[in-house]
Parts: C-alpha cells; sequence; structure tokens
C-alpha cells in the first residue's frame, strides 16, 4: 500500500549532475527520493563520465532518505511497479542523452531515450500521480541553429549582441523551434519537451519545462562531449589537450549552476503553472567565451592549457547563447541566483586542488 503522507520525489537521472543536485535539495526539504539511474552516462560517454560513485555518494549521504533503482526509463514495465508503490509528490525528469555528436551515432538510442523514455514517465505520471508536478530538464538546442541567425558582433574575446537588439538581454522564450536544422539531438529533446507541454496543457497537468544553458557544478561527470566548463576545468588541471571547435574559441555559454536550476525547479512546484515553459540559464548574471573561460581557469589552476584548434564547428553548436530568464523572474519574483560565473570556476577548480 502506497504511503500518501510521506512526502516524495521521483529523480530519473539522479546521480548525474542535476538529479544529484535535487535528490540532496529535496531530501532537506523532507522528500524521499526514489533515484532512478542505470549509469547509461559510462555507456554514452566512457568509464570516466560514469555516475555510479555519485550515486554511492548519495546513498551514504542520504541513507533511508535515497532510494535507488536502476530502471531504464524506457522500460515501462519496470517503472510501472515504482509508480505503483510509491507515491510522488514532485518528479524531476533529468535523465537523457546529451550529447549532439553522440546522437548521430545512435539517432534510436537518442530519441528512445528523450523522447520515448520521456513519454513512458508521463503516461505512468497522468495515471498514477496526476496530482503531482512534473519537470522536464529541456535544453536550448530545442531552438536549432535559429540563434545562429542573431546579428553578432565579433570581439576581442567573444562575440556579442548589439545592445540596441531586442534580444539584449538573452534569448526568450518566444524564439521559434522551427525550420532550423538542431542536431539529432536537439530533435528529440524539442519532441520530448512539446510533449510535456502538451501533458500540462491538454491534459491540465501541472508540468514545466525549464529549457537549460550549459547546466554546470562540481558533480559533473565531465566528457569531451559533454559538460563544457567541467570538462574545460578536467583538461587544464591534468595537462590534458582540450579541442576548440569553431568560433575562434569566442563562442559564449551562458552557464548556470545546478544549485541555482534546482531551486527553480523548487519555486515552480510550490506554485506550479500547467505546460509552462521557462529558458534556464546563467543569462547575463552568468556568462563566458570559451577564451575567456581558459583565461580564467588558467588563473586559478596556475596552469596553462593545451589546445588544439579545429575550424569546423560542431552541428548544433551555437555561436551565442545567453537566455532571457526575465519570464521566471516576473513569475517567481523570490527566486534568485546564488552563483556567479566566477564563483562556479573556483568551486570546480578547488576539487583538483584537494
Amino acid at each position: 500500500m502506497k504511503n500518501t503522507k510521506m512526502k516524495t520525489a521521483l529523480i530519473t537521472g539522479s546521480a548525474g549532475l542535476i538529479g544529484s543536485e535535487a535528490s540532496r535539495f529535496f531530501a532537506k526539504r523532507g522528500y524521499t527520493i526514489v533515484g532512478v539511474d542505470n549509469d547509461m552516462r559510462k555507456y554514452f560517454f566512457g568509464k570516466d563520465a560514469s555516475t555510479k560513485e555519485n550515486n554511492r555518494r548519495l546513498q551514504k549521504e542520504l541513507g533511508k532518505k535515497y532510494i535507488p533503482s536502476k530502471a531504464d526509463i524506457r522500460n515501462e514495465k519496470a517503472l510501472k511497479e515504482i509508480f505503483k508503490k510509491y507515491h510522488f509528490d514532485i518528479i524531476i525528469h533529468t535523465a537523457a542523452q546529451p550529447s549532439h555528436d553522440w546522437a548521430a551515432r545512435e539517432p534510436m538510442t537518442d530519441f528512445t531515450v528523450n523522447a520515448v523514455g520521456t513519454l513512458v514517465l508521463l503516461e505512468l505520471y497522468r495515471k498514477y500521480c496526476p496530482k503531482a508536478t512534473f519537470i522536464f530538464t529541456s535544453t536550448n538546442k530545442v531552438y536549432g541553429d535559429n540563434p545562429n541567425l542573431l546579428p553578432l558582433v565579433e570581439e576581442k574575446t567573444r562575440f556579442e549582441i548589439s545592445k540596441k537588439h531586442p534580444y539584449k538581454k538573452g534569448i526568450p522564450e518566444s524564439m521559434s523551434l522551427d525550420q532550423t536544422k538542431h542536431s539529432i539531438f536537439g530533435a528529440s529533446k524539442a519532441a520530448a519537451d512539446i510533449m510535456v507541454q502538451e501533458y500540462g496543457r491538454y491534459f491540465g497537468l501541472n508540468t514545466g519545462v525549464f529549457r537549460g544553458g550549459c547546466l554546470t557544478g562540481p558533480a559533473h561527470s565531465a566528457a569531451e562531449l559533454h559538460g563544457f566548463l567541467a570538462y574545460l576545468v578536467k583538461c587544464i588541471a591534468t595537462a590534458k589537450k582540450y579541442t576548440i571547435f569553431g568560433y575562434k574559441g569566442k563562442q559564449v555559454r551562458d552557464n548556470i549552476h545546478s544549485y541555482d536550476l534546482v531551486n527553480m525547479f523548487w519555486h515552480f512546484h510550490r506554485r506550479p503553472r500547467p505546460g509552462e515553459v521557462y529558458n534556464a540559464g546563467g543569462g547575463r548574471h552568468s556568462n563566458i567565451s570559451m577564451l575567456e573561460a581558459i583565461q580564467k581557469i588558467e588563473k586559478l589552476l596556475g596552469k596553462k592549457t593545451i589546445i588544439s584548434y579545429k575550424n569546423q564547428n560542431r552541428i548544433g553548436d551555437h555561436i551565442w547563447y545567453v537566455s532571457d530568464v526575465s519570464k521566471f523572474r516576473s513569475h517567481y519574483p523570490r527566486w534568485h541566483y546564488t552563483h556567479t560565473i566566477d564563483s562556479i570556476l573556483k568551486e570546480m577548480c578547488a576539487v583538483y586542488a584537494k
């Protein structure tokens, strides 16, 4: 029999960057965490990217507050057993195949994990706990190449947008998802993104979509194909060659700390808006170009970067992406950033100083 009095959160990808942050965050607020993570990150990116150790750490830190499961999100039968056993107040869906390049290798795996897995979760959510909140970690890659059509100015260390442009505060949720090349990864995430919106708008469920910029933090199991800042720090700290792909290294990313993103989830959960979509990145508060990041990390670590440069950019890579988070702030004015790009980099570099 389900215990409906106990506050319970289902977190997919619970041992990943955002999943582990969410597990700790909600456990501190009295929730029991059912953490679904089958370490597919190891399959995607190799043993160095495995989330196994992070999963062990969560079990040790949270004890009985954390109930681990190795269920595959594509396995409806396995997930159904979990939904039958527990009553969920919130579902935070972070599990995904997260890389452009990897998606092109195995499009079927990418789509079934990102799109079909999301649909499996949505249907079980609708059937077993429709009063819960469902949060989906989407991506800015759903906009495809449209951000690259913006009129950008090349500066000494970065590309920038004109201060007179309507997007000077960042890219809003109104940017089109259509008539653009997304990458296979971007397309699978867009399919899931729209389906989560539809379950909110069509069925009236409390679903929320958060289109992340660069999500980062010290718990990131970084790999070359995913985890820009964490992987760059790792390369500089360990004297490993880092490859820059196109745009002269002046491509700009906004970076949001995992805590700040999960805190967005918390605010949404307390006052959900069915089917809503938010751009969720560092915005003008926390953004950096690749060249600027290299300079800052070299100074923090006291080491030089070993750089390799390729003229060809990656498919689906943005030249300049800064999120406009004003929509979320207008809906949830008590939310605010707790980390800057400098504090994020210091936290990451401190891992290698131990």
